[in-house]
């Protein structure tokens, strides 16, 4: 059984988007997952970059292109009232769910995950929705507390020293996989595809000479 990182921020519907295709997907495939919730943020802010909604024609394709995913898909999407929005209280509420130093199930992350992009377009920061959500969830720990706080900044960092840049990226023995898109490789790569045996996965990545920018 292959044992796969599911980084995630409700923030992204493409996370949303990965998560629900996800057993699809991966049917027939032998695996686990971790699901770790990052801040989305923090991985941009490391990187020196904007997130597709801070910039304005992107901002509208990346609206077109969720919708036309989760139609394809046939699953239920509506954007919240306001995007981007604040994800911390989501992402402290998911870790806030599970014991200290662990991490929260799918179950919690479903919940959230409709929260937002299922919430019939209401704001995801809504007090008395967030409110009612962690009724529902009833977290084991407070979701304000320094040491939930202090675990989503652990994992936001380990996921930067990891690597990782963007969200969803799911990791599987080294190897990171990013976006919904990266699902079908990631099917083969569990499945054993020859490809992932050979040295192209490491060749596709070789460092090349190129302009750089100032």
């Amino acid at each position: 059984m292959q044992r796969l990182a599911f980084h995630l921020d409700p923030i992204s519907p493409y996370a949303y988007l990965a998560f629900e295709a996800l057993p699809q997907a991966l049917e027939g495939c032998s695996y686990w997952v971790d699901y770790r919730p990052v801040l989305f943020a923090g991985l941009l802010q490391h990187h020196g970059q904007k997130g597709p909604a801070e910039i304005a024609p992107k901002r509208a394709w990346t609206y077109r292109d969720v919708a036309w995913r989760a139609h394809q898909q046939g699953v239920p999407l509506q954007l919240p009232a306001r995007h981007p929005f604040n994800p911390l209280p989501l992402l402290r509420l998911m870790l806030a769910c599970a014991p200290a130093g662990q991490l929260p199930n799918r179950r919690v992350c479903e919940a959230v995950l409709h929260h937002v992009w299922r919430g019939g377009g209401a704001d995801a920061e809504d007090p008395q929705r967030l409110a009612a959500l962690a009724q529902v969830l009833a977290p084991l720990r407070d979701p304000a507390g320094a040491d939930v706080k202090a675990e989503l900044r652990a994992l936001t960092e380990a996921a930067v020293a990891d690597g990782i840049f963007g969200v969803p990226m799911i990791t599987v023995a080294g190897r990171h996989f990013w976006g919904v898109d990266a699902l079908p490789m990631l099917a083969a790569c569990l499945k054993g595809d020859a490809w992932f045996d050979g040295p192209a996965w490491d060749a596709a990545a070789a460092p090349r000479p190129g302009v750089q920018r100032g």
